[in-house]
């Protein structure tokens, strides 16, 4: 199975790994809608939903770049039309928008906290919920949000109590969806990164170039994303994904291919234990 004339409705994907899956998309001939906020360059951050329309065309892909902010329901539901209008319809709905503050209880600003609800969670909620009529209607319908496996562990909560509930209401959603969705046969899965990955969100807000070392490229998930959508729908749902189990699963054993730097050693991404065997 290949992604060939398969459309992808992508949140936030102009940078980091919502670009790379819509790219490992394009080269199989996918239609892409980067539907994201990004419509001007900004100083430190590269990309926009435009110069990423562009890359995706240049690798084989069709584009539409749409502005997009999935706070905004009444907006969604006119981009999600305006995106089936397109393209013909939507087969895959990517959740990749997502925003990350790991401040704690009483550091956290309150908008910051609604912020990350309304994007993380509320966000993959509507988005999802508007592509269904369209899914439906698709051959192998697949929604999948970038969010952890469902691991209630009170530490983690306690690290960073507001980022930990928006991160796993997207992993609810897929979670409750998967089972929602089971007759009508639209997959609902998450995807998460083992490591940390090389994105803007590494480099500025989490741990510069030194956690940068230590992560793998956003190509390993955007590879991991494409295996999960050429999966028969009806018998892959409701699971939770590390990116590095997927690309085993599908027979690839060395993965050093996806390293940041060859050398150093992986950092553990949030919601992984730091003595996780697959990390050796």
């Amino acid at each position: 199975m290949t992604l060939a004339g398969k459309t992808l409705l992508i949140t936030g994907g102009s940078r980091g790994i919502g670009k790379a899956i819509a790219l490992r998309a394009a080269a199989d001939g996918a239609n892409i809608v980067i539907a994201a906020k990004t419509t001007e360059a900004h100083p430190k951050l590269e990309g926009t939903i435009f110069t990423a329309a562009d890359a995706i065309e240049q690798a084989g892909g069709r584009a539409l770049p749409l502005a997009l902010d999935v706070r905004d329901a009444e907006a969604v539901e006119r981009a999600v039309a305006t995106a089936a209008a397109h393209f013909g319809g939507i087969d895959i709905c990517v959740n990749n928008a997502s925003a990350i503050d790991l401040s704690s209880t009483e550091a956290i600003e309150i908008k910051r906290f609604d912020l990350i609800q309304q994007i993380n969670m509320r966000g993959t909620f509507i988005v999802s919920r508007a592509c269904l009529p369209y899914l439906r209607a698709a051959s192998n319908p697949h929604i999948l949000a970038l969010s952890p496996p469902l691991a209630m562990r009170a530490d983690w909560f306690a690290q960073h109590l507001p980022y930990t509930i928006s991160k796993y209401g997207m992993s609810m959603v897929m979670f409750g969806l998967a089972e929602e969705l089971k007759s009508d046969g639209i997959a609902c899965n998450a995807l998460w990164p083992r490591t940390t990955v090389a994105t803007a969100a590494v480099q500025f807000a989490l741990g510069g170039e030194p956690l940068m070392r230590r992560s793998r490229r956003p190509e390993i998930m955007a590879d991991a994303a494409y295996a999960i959508f050429c999966r028969p729908a009806r018998s892959c749902s409701g699971r939770f994904f590390f990116d590095d189990e997927v690309l085993r699963e599908e027979g690839q054993v060395d993965l050093d291919k996806y390293r940041y730097n060859p050398i150093e050693t992986l950092q553990a991404d949030i919601f992984v234990d730091e003595d996780d065997p697959e990390l050796k």
